[in-house]
């Protein structure tokens, strides 16, 4: 119900976002073209020169549009010379080949802001999901060089220079060590970490020049935390012990499995981790229905088991980042640069919000929003009937007996219907706090799963037994 900025400045992956690259380490490839090989522009010049050329031709797209409609007597807003196919080709094709934070803020664009573009330019926006070039060998060579030495290639019985994957931040090749262990080796874009805060407040600024956030909107503090997310996801150090820390909270759970990192071939802007075969999670859609039961309740309670428990959530639910192993019916965990710690505070919320929708308490319901920041009191104020036709939909959903259907979409849509007016109320726009917004999109990016999967859970069965558990 609240406006979502910081799903406008960061990677709030929804369905097959995210860090993408990391389908690599479960899949044999993807085919390549020698047209998609660019150099990724390293330098604070360079790059900001990709930006100046980026601004210019849509400048210059704005006067030929404007030319255009003028001509033929109208008088279009500055959003609307702004907003246009022509431009939006344009934007994708220099953060395609920008990298870095400036594509992937491009990519979470095209999937998070659906319902403020028109279809056509989310469209357009939407091909930078696939649209990462690569880096020429001799930029790899060198990348590999600073990280292994130039003398790496004894290293390994074979190193496929040709990506199987790539992504905004960087692209995953496969390779063989002496011993036959099949190694995914993530390679960081060059000038990609020292270029985020830039990009960010590059493509911050290009957004607010569409005239799509309101003047009063604060998303400073968000840009900033914005900022410091992207920075730690570029940290492959962070990463692989984020790994192991899951690896560690795991134990001996059959229902997942995870790559280790191989330490002596990590380095600054490497990680090498295993290779483990699987299958996109969504091939589970041809599976028995208890077994796409099974495989998101096993989801569904990890992420219960991340926010109540283990108080440390991976917060980026990418598809791309969960693989499936149909033949042993593991689930493949993918993809650790998002993981953090969850403030109790942002726990305890959480707790009140859902014992309250246990409870079927309206009340203490939009109390819980209130307290957990997801609304203001503004918001309240101006849209407080939408809001509790809002509540009343959900807690009507959630208080029947029995499974919970996630292919039942019709309280979706009424969902939606009634949120309609909240979000077309700019005065009513919102700012969460950073770390609900960050917790939220893992658990909507699950419940988004568990719907595209269709299955059947007891729900209210799983967060009771969380909720009403004292916090580890």
């Amino acid at each position: 119900m609240a406006f979502n900025p910081l799903a406008l400045v960061l990677d709030f992956g929804r369905h097959h976002i995210g860090f993408d690259v990391l389908r690599a380490v479960s899949e044999g490839g993807l085919p390549m073209t020698q047209s998609r090989f660019r150099k990724v522009p390293s330098s604070r010049a360079a790059r900001l020169a990709f930006f100046g050329q980026m601004a210019g031709g849509v400048a210059g797209g704005m006067i030929a549009e404007g030319a255009r409609r003028l001509a033929s007597g109208q008088r279009p807003q500055l959003s609307d010379l702004l907003l246009t196919p022509g431009n939006a080709l344009r934007v994708t094709e220099q953060l395609s080949r920008l990298r870095g934070a400036a594509m992937k803020l491009g990519q979470m664009i095209s999937m998070d802001a659906g319902d403020l573009l028109p279809a056509e330019l989310t469209t357009i926006l939407a091909r930078l999901r696939d649209a990462a070039h690569f880096m020429p060998q001799g930029q790899l060579n060198a990348a590999l060089a600073k990280a292994w030495g130039p003398d790496w290639r004894p290293r390994f019985a074979s190193f496929d220079m040709t990506p199987i994957a790539a992504a905004s931040i960087g692209q995953v090749h496969r390779a063989t060590l002496p011993d036959g262990r099949v190694l995914a080796i993530k390679v960081q874009y060059p000038g990609v970490a020292a270029s985020i805060d830039a990009d960010v407040d590059n493509v911050a600024g290009l957004l607010r020049l569409t005239g799509l956030l309101p003047d009063g909107l604060d998303i400073g503090p968000l840009l900033a935390e914005a900022k410091r997310q992207l920075h730690e996801e570029a940290d492959y150090g962070r990463e692989a012990e984020q790994m192991r820390r899951y690896r560690a909270f795991l134990g001996q759970d059959r229902a997942f499995v995870l790559p280790s990192p191989v330490d002596d071939l990590c380095a600054d802007g490497v990680l090498a981790m295993d290779f483990i075969p699987g299958q996109p999670i969504e091939a589970l859609l041809t599976a028995p229905q208890t077994r796409r039961d099974g495989a998101m309740a096993a989801l569904a309670r990890l992420t219960l088991r991340e926010l109540f428990e283990f108080g440390y959530m991976q917060t980026d639910p990418s598809f791309a980042n969960y693989r499936w192993q149909a033949e042993t019916g593991r689930i493949v965990l993918l993809d650790f640069g998002a993981a953090m710690a969850v403030p109790p505070a942002t726990a305890q919320a959480y707790r009140r919000l859902a014992q309250a929708g246990l409870a079927q308490d309206h009340a203490a319901v939009r109390t819980g929003l209130l307290d957990a920041g997801f609304v203001s009191q503004a918001t309240l104020e101006r849209q407080g009937l939408a809001t509790d036709a809002v509540i009343e939909v959900l807690l009507e959903r959630l208080g029947r007996p029995g499974l919970f259907d996630f292919a039942d979409r019709a309280f979706v849509e009424e969902v939606r219907r009634n949120a309609e007016a909240i979000g077309a109320d700019r005065g009513a726009w919102h700012v969460p706090p950073a770390s609900t917004l960050f917790i939220q999109r893992k658990v909507t990016g699950m419940a988004l799963l568990a719907m595209r999967m269709q299955v059947r859970l007891p729900l209210r069965e799983m967060v009771s037994g969380f909720v009403n558990a004292p916090l580890v």
